[in-house]
């Protein structure tokens, strides 16, 4: 097995014994790297689609957009933010996930405060510009700087925190983590369209800002660490499952680099069918209202669907989490990928019997996995060296698509009056990805000749 070679920084404000040791903790401490990144990953949901889902049809109001001129800023702003991640993956891998974790909360909260003024700024800038085009790039520059900030960086550094830490466990402490997430994200747009209520699109944004920064960043400098060997420590505490010994995708072989991984089948599936998973959910939650209507739904029944999806996600993250060390990932992969062909086909069909636990099992489904295999494969395919600069490219992928469905849901509905047109061409894509699904293998596996 070949051994990821880690710089060790002992001393100075980032030093690994800076402000406590973390091979003195009485327990393992990836356990302490897991509670960290999962409080990290919900403070990352003012990034999240469903964290500004709630504010669509405020802004379209304050902001004097249309549906499609929102839209497209949204998908301008996250596609460039996305183009953006693979070097800022690349920074990761530099500077690890402690100063990372640091510095993304920092610029969350930041741009929340650019967030909570953007009517302010939309109006002074639109005395030297017409009214329309000085809120667009407004707002299209705070999506840019969200999506980039708490979706973006936040989010993969909390998941590469665990990966790193983590190796026969990685799966459970996903799933872990993922039960909290999970949870937090289903309950946000009830929370946020409280806050709306009470303070307005501005302060709920300022509110935020404030706790980010307040909260997060003392916690992120004080409890996440790099690497379990730049501590003195092991992956999984040192001790290894039993199960490493049969099954073959347990054992890393060589470090790949990010343009080994880039040539890999694997990886675009992998990739590919994460990303459509996150062009799918974000252009539900984006446009959730407006689909509501569509389908003669109250907008307190069709929020409601969050929380049985979130408790369906919490029970595949566990599955998954529990039984992913002892198959091949690509299995999994599959399963994923009958989830979302599920929920394409339950949302095309909501209004009809079984439409909705169609929908809210299959995205169940396909949310757990996400939650899961996105946080697993990787590591496990291609090494922790290069880990930053792979995950980057996979969420760059990911951030593109979760802009562009916005945009396309939102033209279809423009153009036809309908979200229906989209939402069948939606079901073919899962189809054709469970195919490829079946082909996924371990690289790892070609270098034993297995």
């Amino acid at each position: 097995m070949t051994e990821p070679h880690f710089t060790k920084k002992t001393g100075g404000i980032w030093g690994v014994r800076t402000p406590f040791a973390p091979s003195r903790f009485p327990f393992f401490y990836g356990w302490v790297i897991v509670f960290a990144a999962t409080i990290g990953s919900i403070f990352s949901i003012p990034g999240q689609t469903m964290g500004f889902s709630v504010f669509t049809d405020v802004l379209i109001e304050e902001l004097g957009l249309s549906r499609v001129q929102l839209s497209l800023a949204y998908c301008l702003g996250t596609v460039a933010s996305g183009l953006t991640l693979p070097w800022l993956g690349r920074v990761l891998d530099r500077w690890g996930e402690r100063r990372m974790a640091v510095a993304s909360v920092l610029a969350t909260g930041l741009v929340l405060f650019y967030l909570a003024n953007c009517g302010v700024i939309s109006q002074a800038l639109g005395q030297a510009l017409p009214a329309a085009a000085a809120a667009f790039i407004v707002i299209g520059l705070g999506f840019y700087m969200i999506r980039a900030a708490a979706q973006g960086v936040l989010s993969m550094t909390c998941r590469n925190a665990i990966g790193k830490w983590f190796d026969h466990r990685r799966g459970l402490a996903l799933a872990i983590s993922g039960v909290l997430v999970s949870f937090s994200y289903s309950f946000a747009p009830r929370g946020l369209d409280w806050l709306i209520d009470r303070y307005g699109y501005d302060g709920a944004w300022l509110r935020m800002g404030v706790v980010t920064i307040v909260i997060m960043g003392p916690i992120a400098w004080l409890l996440f660490r790099d690497t379990p060997e730049e501590a003195g420590l092991e992956m999984d505490g040192g001790k290894v499952a039993s199960v490493a010994v049969v099954n073959p995708d347990m054992h890393i072989h060589r470090e790949f680099t990010r343009g080994e991984a880039l040539r890999d089948y694997s990886f675009w599936v992998f990739n590919l069918t994460f990303s459509f998973y996150g062009l799918y959910a974000t252009a539900f939650t984006f446009h959730i209202l407006s689909l509501a209507s569509e389908y003669q739904f109250a907008d307190e029944r069709i929020l409601s669907l969050f929380v049985p999806i979130a408790a369906t996600s919490v029970l595949t993250n566990l599955v998954f989490g529990a039984i992913n060390a002892r198959l091949r990932l690509k299995w999994l992969l599959l399963v994923m990928n009958i989830g979302c062909l599920s929920a394409t086909l339950g949302m095309l069909f909501l209004d009809k019997p079984g439409g909705v636990s169609a929908y809210v099992i299959g995205n169940g489904i396909a949310s757990g996995g996400f939650v899961s295999l996105t946080g697993i494969v990787f590591p496990r395919f291609y090494g922790r060296l290069h880990l930053g600069a792979i995950s980057g490219v996979n969420m760059s992928a990911m951030v593109i698509a979760s802009g562009l469905g916005p945009l396309a849901f939102g033209l279809c509905q423009q153009f036809s009056g309908s979200y229906r047109g989209i939402l069948v061409a939606s079901v073919f894509v899962p189809t054709l990805l469970a195919l490829l699904s079946l082909r996924a293998d371990n690289p790892q596996r070609k270098l034993t000749g297995n």
